[in-house]
């Protein structure tokens, strides 16, 4: 098999959450930069990774070849609802395997959310791009990583090894920015 290069593309509110209680994004997360942002890197990419609750609403999504996570599956399984998607469930089968199954052996690969695929990759980013909103606060929602609100966001990819590389605005109207992390 091929080698795989790992991104992750996430927007958090200022307490660290990419979700309200109730697993939905709210609008205040859904920031025009942000989103042309997010777009084109995922236009970069060769597969995407997310779980069944991560999605990315955008014209050309339905083209992207995708992976979702499911206990739902033993082995890895072409998605029966969608021609471009594979079903895995990592407690049976790699992520390699997996990604056969979507007819991907080699690339970049991005992941999307939720909390458990973006944990189960952090010993694997090469780069994480992590966008920020800082006015927008969501007690007791769903966090970008394991461990949070206990630590930060920042502190868990310095943990995996990742440091901060470029910070830029993607939106200034709303202060929104992402840092890029590298390993």
């Amino acid at each position: 098999m091929g080698s795989f290069r790992f991104v992750g593309y996430a927007i958090v509110s200022a307490d660290g959450m990419l979700a309200t209680a109730d697993r939905v994004m709210p609008p205040s997360l859904k920031i025009p930069g942000d989103q042309k942002f997010f777009e084109a890197g995922l236009d970069a990419t060769d597969l995407i990774v997310h779980g069944r609750n991560s999605y990315e609403d955008q014209p050309r999504s339905p083209l992207r070849k995708r992976i979702f996570l499911t206990h739902s599956v033993t082995a890895p399984v072409p998605d029966p609802d969608n021609p471009k998607a594979a079903l895995w469930n990592p407690g049976y089968a790699s992520f390699e395997q997996a990604a056969a199954v979507a007819g991907v052996t080699a690339g970049t690969v991005a992941a999307i959310g939720g909390t458990s695929v973006f944990d189960m990759f952090l010993d694997r980013y090469d780069t994480f791009f992590l966008s920020q909103a800082p006015h927008v606060r969501l007690p007791g929602g769903v966090p970008v990583f394991s461990g949070i609100p206990e630590r930060s966001a920042d502190g868990i990819l310095a943990a995996h090894g990742l440091k901060p590389a470029i910070r830029r605005v993607l939106d200034a109207a709303h202060d929104a920015t992402v840092t890029e992390w590298k390993r």
